[in-house]
């Protein structure tokens, strides 16, 4: 098994996003450039190229906060795969964000699931990735005295004040980046005093329109508030949620939504609030926490 003294890993920069692409799209991932130059520009990408100096595998490090990092884009081409590469980044990664005294967070396929378990990684909650192409019938009104608008700039800085207690991640530049990206999905709901009730940001992809995050004060904004979001702008959407959720999951299913797969949320050590998906309603997706 490769380990990252042998591997020859290399750090993956911005600039290289067109390049490193191509991993995802062999996995049938949604990101697009945009994605990967974003988050390789929040984050730290480490990788490794073949002889032709075309990449042959990639990994991410993704700072939310100073005590909590998400792990995601571990990919490899599929000539290159159980040869050890994929392992031994996902090593590397674990050992960045540890020398930084922080929390591993990520989001486990099923068949990924047994490999971080064996690193020691435990789970939190069980996530449903939902697929549907439009909304059917009216968007839900809102809960009374809860109104819902568009977000703008200014609003900036409170969503990140409101998100960080609900969510146990500290993400303002995340949260910014999207609202800024998809003016037509993001969406806030106030109270009649004005204060946050929740929130819904989305982002062009590959393949479809990706839903989230969503955070709400009720499971009544959240639906609300995806709904908005769908109606904007033609689909097809994916959306991930905790599946706890069943209001949400049954507006989901009445949209035609179906659930091919899912993940588990894990943890490499303990992050307080991230096991709580009370306040959570969509993420804003595997690689991005």
């Amino acid at each position: 098994m490769a380990s990252t003294d042998v591997l020859d890993v290399r750090p993956i920069d911005p600039d290289q996003s067109d390049a490193v692409w191509p991993l995802s799209i062999e996995a049938g991932w949604n990101q697009n450039v945009a994605d990967w130059r974003f988050m390789l520009g929040a984050g730290r990408g480490f990788g490794c190229t073949g002889p032709d100096g075309r990449w042959l595998a990639s990994s991410l490090v993704l700072p939310l906060g100073q005590n909590l990092a998400w792990i995601s884009m571990v990919l490899v081409t599929k000539g290159s795969r159980r040869g050890g590469l994929g392992t031994g980044l996902l090593k590397r990664c674990i050992e960045e964000v540890r020398s930084a005294d922080a929390v591993a967070g990520l989001d486990a396929t099923e068949q990924g699931r047994p490999i971080y378990l064996g690193l020691g990684f435990q789970d939190l909650y069980r996530i449903d990735r939902w697929h549907f192409d439009e909304t059917a019938g009216d968007a839900p009104a809102p809960p009374a005295g809860i109104t819902v608008r568009p977000i703008v700039p200014a609003d900036l800085p409170r969503l990140a004040v409101y998100d960080r207690p609900l969510t146990g991640m500290e993400r303002p530049s995340i949260l910014a980046h999207l609202a800024l990206r998809q003016p037509a999905r993001a969406w806030i709901a106030e109270d009649v005093g004005g204060k946050i009730a929740g929130f819904v940001l989305g982002r062009e992809g590959r393949t479809a329109t990706s839903l989230g995050p969503v955070v709400a004060d009720s499971e009544a904004i959240a639906v609300a508030l995806m709904a908005r979001a769908a109606t904007a702008k033609p689909g097809p959407f994916i959306v991930d949620v905790p599946r706890a959720h069943g209001v949400l999951r049954s507006w989901l299913e009445r949209q035609g939504a179906t659930s091919p797969r899912g993940y588990m949320r894990m943890t490499l050590g303990r992050a307080k609030g991230l096991d709580d998906p009370r306040y959570v309603f969509a993420l804003a997706g595997p690689e991005l926490g």
